[in-house]
This record gives structure tokens, sequence and C-alpha cells, in this order.
């Protein structure tokens, strides 16, 4: 539903397929009318992953990350500025990891669909990364990766500063 209506603009504008809702209701409504409640998890085989490895991605770099610049001296040991550099270097990884299955997430939700549910563009998650690897190359994953990191950057930090603060009490 976030992914039609974020989507929804102007004809003379328009990129993709448009779903023209008119609000958040009329789009559940629609979705369930014509694809019951399989259309409302559809692009879930994109967002599962995404979560999982930036996760993944957002834990083991941020340890790693603040024991190294407190190793080579750049910050001493628990002080807010090693938390902040382990952070920062966390919100790279992330992003680096997670969009990707960003890009998939978006193709598969915000594709047309057959009157049955199925993808008119992508059978699903692994017919969509050949599709962009070969049709946009590699790079065709990475599309919006500064967008990403300018969202998931500062998200990345503060919850990890804010993490590790309340962890030492």
């Amino acid at each position: 539903v976030k992914t039609h209506l974020q989507a929804q603009t102007l004809s003379a504008v328009a990129v993709g397929h448009q779903h023209n809702h008119e609000n958040i209701s009329a789009a559940f409504r629609t979705i369930y009318k014509q694809h019951g409640v399989a259309g409302l998890w559809r692009g879930v085989s994109g967002a599962v992953p995404r979560v999982a490895v930036g996760s993944a991605a957002q834990l083991a770099t941020f340890t790693a990350a603040k024991d190294w610049v407190c190793q080579h001296q750049w910050f001493r040991e628990g002080s807010w500025a090693a938390v902040l550099a382990g952070g920062m270097v966390s919100g790279v990884a992330v992003a680096v990891t997670m969009t990707p299955f960003d890009v998939i997430s978006t193709r598969l939700y915000n594709q047309p669909v057959e009157p049955d549910g199925t993808g008119k563009l992508y059978r699903g998650f692994l017919d969509c990364i050949l599709q962009i690897s070969s049709k946009e190359g590699l790079l065709g994953l990475y599309k919006g990766i500064g967008a990403v990191y300018l969202r998931l950057g500062p998200h990345t930090v503060l919850s990890l500063f804010f993490w590790d603060e309340l962890r030492k009490m």
C-alpha cells in the first residue's frame, strides 16, 4: 500500500505503473478486492531478506568498527566519538547491503499484476535480480544508494548511539 501511494503522481510526470488509489483505505480495499490477502503481501520475498541482511550488517559492523577505531587510538574506549564512528561505518555497510533488496522490493511491489496476482514484469525475487542484472548491469541493483544512505545513515548512527548508551546504564 505504501509503495502504491508513494509512486502515485500526475500522469504528466508518472514513472512506472500507476495504481491511482484515492487514499490509504481505498488502496487497502482495492488491493484486497482484486488480489486478496496475498496481494497485500506482494513483494515480501524481497523485504524479508532486506531486513535480515541489513540488521546483520548493522550489528556485525558496528562493534567491529567501534573496536577498530579504539584499537588504532583514534578515539578512546567507551567514548561517544567511538560509538558515532562505529555507527557511521555501520550505516555505510547497511546501505551497501540493503540497497539491492530495496530495488528488488520496490520493483516487485510496484509492478503491474495479472488478475490472478502474478507479476507482469517479474516472476519473483530471483527473476527480478536476473532481469535487473542482465538489462541494467550489477550497478542497477544499487539505484538510489545515495538516498538510501541519507535515510539509513543517520538512523543507524542514532539508533546505535542510543543503544550503546542505554546498554552502559
